[in-house]
């Protein structure tokens, strides 16, 4: 692994926690109001579905590609810098589209380079991370960045509303775009790739070479089934949490607050817990830990609707998906060949979203014939994933 100098690796930290909130402020923003948008522009519920179930399909497309893109041409931060700014400028396009197929137009030109955005960022700040960060080493914590993402989520949503309120939902367009050009602007401060790019039809001959590479690792694979499990789990409380709460008489205001100690946690854990948790437990002990916190809060949720009893697990959140994110960033930067971290970093998003995405799907017949015991089948998951912790050891990276 290189040396980073200690001067460097502040400007670096600072960097990316400039890169990082601006980025997820962007998400915060946009993430509440854009369904009302789209509604406001006269899409019909039924289309409105169409349009977001094309959008995830169309991400789960263009992330690997081009994750795959930026490791051939060793372009990472180029790749990351041009997706930025591209989907700020089809975001704006939106507020001149007129129409259900130019709206779907913009809408999916977003999704299809807005996709690599997060799982770039994460290559690069990954893998300047270390075992010991700090001014000694000038080294810092993926989670330091991560943390402050999710931190800058929070305020964005929490500024949108505001802005929403005094102003129309056109003006989360032109903020959530702002936000990324900004975010766009700011890849310039982060260290550049220095290789000689290769000939895109080399490039393109090698990308099936590099995802078997990947695949053969024996310890990639069982990664990509952890988070899938796992993660895939949280796909019950993201589409059912609120309306379980609700049936059960507790009100938008008190759901707000749950829902808002889940990623309170979130930012605990990345900031402070998570990587000293990593640390003395490694990547299979914290992911042990993820998953037992997921067949635990899953179960209250299945058998209990009593808000003290949720405010306890909801901050399990912090556990089951900052903590297990942050021990498969640690394998992934050990396990996958550096010229490959981008396309590893696509590979485990694109498990990770098909998991929530098919979750999702069973979600609403589960939920459908079972009621709030369907959150049983979602601690069946983290418990299918629990012995399979066991052989997520740390390798030296190839």
């Amino acid at each position: 692994m290189e040396v980073i100098p200690p001067a460097s690796g502040r400007r670096e930290l600072k960097s990316f926690v400039l890169l990082y909130g601006l980025m997820y402020a962007a998400f915060g923003v946009a993430s509440p109001f854009w369904p009302r948008f789209f509604e406001e522009r006269g899409v019909a519920p039924a289309e409105l579905g169409m349009l977001l179930a094309m959008g995830t399909a169309v991400r789960l497309v263009s992330g690997p590609i081009a994750g795959g893109i930026a490791d051939r041409f060793d372009a990472r931060v180029k790749t990351l810098a041009i997706c930025t700014g591209l989907s700020a400028l089809f975001a704006l396009s939106l507020l001149r589209a007129d129409g259900l197929l130019l709206l779907l137009a913009g809408s999916l030109g977003q999704a299809a380079v807005l996709a690599p955005v997060t799982t770039l960022a994460d290559a690069l700040a990954s893998r300047h991370g270390t075992k010991a960060p700090g001014p000694a080493t000038g080294r810092f914590e993926y989670g330091w960045v991560r943390g402050a993402g999710s931190a800058a989520f929070v305020a964005g949503t929490l500024i949108a509303g505001q802005v929403v309120s005094a102003t129309g939902l056109g003006s989360v367009v032109v903020l959530h775009a702002g936000l990324l050009l900004a975010a766009a602007l700011v890849t310039s401060l982060l260290i550049q790739d220095e290789r000689e790019p290769m000939e895109w039809t080399e490039a393109g001959t090698a990308a099936a070479a590099d995802l078997r590479v990947l695949l053969q690792l024996p310890l990639f694979r069982r990664l990509l089934l952890v988070a899938a499990l796992v993660l895939g789990s949280h796909a019950m409380h993201d589409a059912f949490a609120v309306i379980r709460w609700n049936a059960a008489g507790i009100g938008p205001g008190l759901a707000s607050v749950l829902w808002s100690l889940s990623v309170a946690s979130e930012v605990v854990v990345f900031w402070l817990i998570g990587p000293r948790l990593l640390a003395r437990a490694g990547p299979a002990g914290a992911a042990a830990i993820a998953v037992a916190a997921g067949v635990l809060r899953w179960i209250v949720m299945a058998i209990s609707a009593d808000p003290l009893a949720l405010a306890v697990v909801q901050p399990l959140h912090g556990l089951t998906f900052a903590l297990l994110h942050l021990a498969c960033m640690r394998l992934l930067v050990r396990v996958v060949p550096v010229r490959l971290a981008a396309t590893g970093q696509a590979i485990y998003a694109f498990a990770a979203a098909s998991a929530t995405g098919l979750m999702t799907l069973a979600a609403g017949s589960l939920y459908a014939h079972f009621g709030a015991h369907a959150f049983f089948a979602m601690a069946g998951l983290c418990a299918a994933a629990l012995p399979l912790t066991a052989g997520l050891r740390e390798r030296e990276r190839i």
